[in-house]
């Protein structure tokens, strides 16, 4: 018996290249960056003055003043890329599918801003000066309850907390909730406003990030030998998925297919990835094999790139793995050249870059890539989208304490 097919009926995103799909892919393809100076607050304690911020995002447009101040950034942001999905996809849940329609939207920090805020009314105020909305304004799963709650979705809740694994694992594990029939519907993906003087001051201490500030735009350099670290963003990225049966049966147009999912963890250390590559490739050999493809069969892959000495060899390495030869041959994107990191939400946004690309046939360019590094010596598409006929696509998506998710997406076909 043949598995059931889950495609993709809607996306929506808010990041530093735009507060839409198409804004967004426009910039990415054209290979615009998103990156500037830090204006969400004063950065001149800190070393790293820049950052991806999502600009001139206005929250009201998708939820009461009221309500936008009883949530979390990240969780605005998650709101937003899920109205954007559920309208793309003409989903409605009402009391005839509610049952059957899930949220699963994760992130790796959560409500940052808020705890900060909280501990320094405490110190400095009092528990009684305590805003009441600061715990559900924290915890990670604010998102996911807020979007099922605005919607009326009962089926599955859940939100994936594998740092910044977190939005491609929310969208396998949706994929994998659909195959099992405990959903005919899943909205997912994953939110995240880590740039905050905290978050931003925590990742410069683990030495993870740039200190270039010069010129932003040019920061973030994924497999370039020059690259000098990640560039913190914040943003959201959320998709419908459905399976076959029941977005035909609604009317629903399929973008694309997903049709593996691999993850595993490298059980080496709480920040580094395991340098060979190992639990990475591991990964994506089980997304092909979930998703019934060879290597030769994926067209191109987007890769986690995140500029920093670790992240970039340990990819290429994997890479190699598990394509061989066929890995010199196959445009490789690193789209964090234009986004940034977005941490935990990065996986999702990128998975909606491979249904652009797949359905434009045009993959994206990995910018500020001049110069040659050894290690990284595969076809990263450098500085201009380049025109490919792609039917099958990668995503990679890695994360701190070892995690690995890896998604195949496919063009959608009768």
């Amino acid at each position: 018996m043949s598995k059931p097919r889950v495609v993709i009926t809607g996306m929506g995103t808010v990041n530093p290249c735009g507060l839409d799909v198409e804004s967004t892919w426009d910039n990415v393809v054209n290979g615009r960056s998103g990156v500037g100076p830090i204006t969400l607050f004063d950065p001149a304690p800190l070393n790293v003055k820049i950052a991806g911020e999502v600009k001139d995002f206005d929250p009201s447009q998708y939820m009461e003043g009221k309500e936008a101040r009883r949530r979390d950034r990240f969780a605005q942001f998650g709101i937003a890329a899920a109205a954007q999905a559920v309208k793309h996809a003409h989903l409605t849940p009402d009391e005839s599918n509610a049952d059957e329609i899930g949220v699963m939207l994760g992130t790796a920090v959560g409500g940052l801003q808020s705890f900060f805020d909280c501990v320094d009314t405490y110190l400095h105020q009092g528990p009684r000066r305590m805003n009441p909305f600061t715990m559900t304004m924290l915890i990670a799963d604010s998102t996911s309850a807020q979007v099922a709650i605005m919607l009326g979705a009962r089926g599955p809740n859940v939100a994936p907390v594998s740092a910044c694994a977190a939005g491609a694992d929310a969208v396998g594990l949706a994929y994998e909730t659909i195959l099992r029939g405990n959903a005919r519907a899943m909205i997912c993906g994953a939110s995240e406003a880590t740039v905050t003087p905290v978050g931003i001051a925590s990742f410069d201490r683990l030495g993870a990030m740039t200190r270039e500030s010069d010129n932003p735009t040019r920061a973030s350099r994924p497999f370039s030998g020059d690259r000098c670290g990640l560039v913190m963003s914040e943003g959201a990225g959320v998709l419908v998925l459905e399976s076959l049966e029941s977005a035909l049966a609604r009317g629903a147009e399929p973008l694309a297919e997903i049709v593996g999912y691999g993850c595993t963890c490298d059980a080496f250390h709480i920040s580094a990835p395991l340098e060979s590559g190992a639990g990475a490739a591991k990964a994506m050999a089980m997304a092909l094999r979930h998703a019934g493809l060879q290597p030769e069969d994926v067209d191109h892959i987007n890769a986690h790139g995140t500029a920093t000495d670790l992240n970039d060899p340990m990819e290429t390495r994997a890479i190699k793995t598990v394509f061989g030869e066929r890995a010199y041959k196959i445009p490789i994107s690193g789209t964090k050249s234009m986004t940034g990191h977005i941490m935990g939400a990065t996986g999702a946004l990128e998975v909606i870059l491979c249904v652009q690309t797949i359905r434009a046939g045009k993959v994206p360019p990995t910018i500020n890539l001049n110069t040659p590094d050894p290690q990284c010596d595969l076809d990263y598409v450098p500085h201009v989208a380049r025109n490919v006929p792609v039917r099958v696509a990668m995503t990679n998506a890695f994360g701190f304490g070892g995690h690995n998710a890896v998604l195949v997406i496919q063009r959608y076909e009768e």
